[in-house]
């Protein structure tokens, strides 16, 4: 638990280290998926905040597994002690990776945790790609090598005019099922919700964050994450005509503290406000600057 001040939130670096005895880095890798989002099966285009990257822009080539767990590592362990027995998140970050077929899906996800390596699997997908089958196979995956499986889920926002709006292409009782579903089967799940969209004021953004702090079982882990604003978006399209207002970094922070304050205590957070890529970053500007918007945040959580 870290504590700062009169407020205090599990953050992902502590659990780790309570769980592991140590730092447990994170390595983005690519399945190869698609999604019914920009396919389209539901949709095509993706939501409007999503670059071509699909949130991986910063994931390694598509390469076999193995191959790109190497990349992955070495481009962490380049910046670490060279004396020390690191150990790894494999995070498959790009798209939608329970989207196709599971018997070929789980044979990449059992690579990555054959590396002895590899601690903990993490995998992004949306909840209407999770069929009974595919659950099955990852608690089998959780149970075959004593490693814990974590299903990221893209959910942003509980509110449906938020889903329209951003083109999500589910309703909340989608969530609901495949959070139910997984939960049950014994996974963890972390849910990903994006703080910041123009038409969402606090009071909404803060109903997110108190539906899914009331959710039985208690939600594993959550990743807050800043609206960014990306060429080659639809949201860039129309913030590029219209201007709409962004957070500014006192905003983010003061909305930020209130939704630490409402999580339960066991909730594992994940992130705090993320990264955009700078080469394609339109909005907010100050996103860029990562090391003032820690040091911004860690403050505004202390003085809370």
């Amino acid at each position: 638990m870290l504590i700062i001040s009169n407020m205090h939130y599990l953050s992902l670096s502590n659990y780790l280290k309570r769980i592991y005895g140590q730092k447990v880095y994170k390595i983005s890798l690519q399945s190869g998926c698609s999604c019914p989002n920009r396919d389209g099966t539901i949709s095509r285009g993706g939501c409007s905040f999503c670059s071509e990257g699909g949130s991986g822009d910063f994931a390694a080539p598509l390469l076999p597994i193995s191959e790109q767990i190497d990349i992955g590592i070495k481009k962490v362990e380049a910046k670490l002690p060279k004396d020390t027995d690191h150990k790894f998140i494999a995070y498959f970050q790009s798209y939608t990776n329970t989207y196709g077929d599971t018997q070929y899906l789980t044979g990449l996800f059992e690579e990555a945790l054959r590396d002895p390596r590899v601690l903990i699997l993490s995998i992004g997908t949306r909840p209407d790609c999770l069929s009974d089958e595919m659950i099955s196979e990852l608690r089998g995956l959780q149970d075959r090598y004593g490693k814990k499986v974590w299903v990221e889920l893209g959910l942003q926002s509980v509110h449906d005019e938020t889903a329209k709006r951003i083109n999500r292409g589910y309703p909340l009782s989608v969530f609901d099922d495949s959070y139910s579903r997984l939960k049950k089967a014994g996974l963890s799940v972390i849910v990903h919700v994006i703080i910041g969209f123009p038409w969402e004021e606090e009071k909404d953004i803060l109903a997110t964050i108190e539906y899914l702090s009331g959710l039985q079982p208690v939600l594993d882990g959550i990743k807050l994450q800043l609206l960014h604003i990306l060429k080659g978006t639809r949201l860039g399209e129309v913030y590029e005509k219209e201007h709409f207002h962004v957070l500014s970094l006192e905003e983010y922070c003061s909305i930020l503290v209130k939704c630490l304050k409402l999580l339960p205590e066991e909730t594992v957070v994940h992130r705090i406000t993320g990264d955009g890529p700078k080469k394609i970053l339109i909005a907010p500007l100050w996103s860029g600057d990562k090391k003032r918007v820690l040091n911004t945040i860690q403050k505004a959580i202390r003085e809370a």
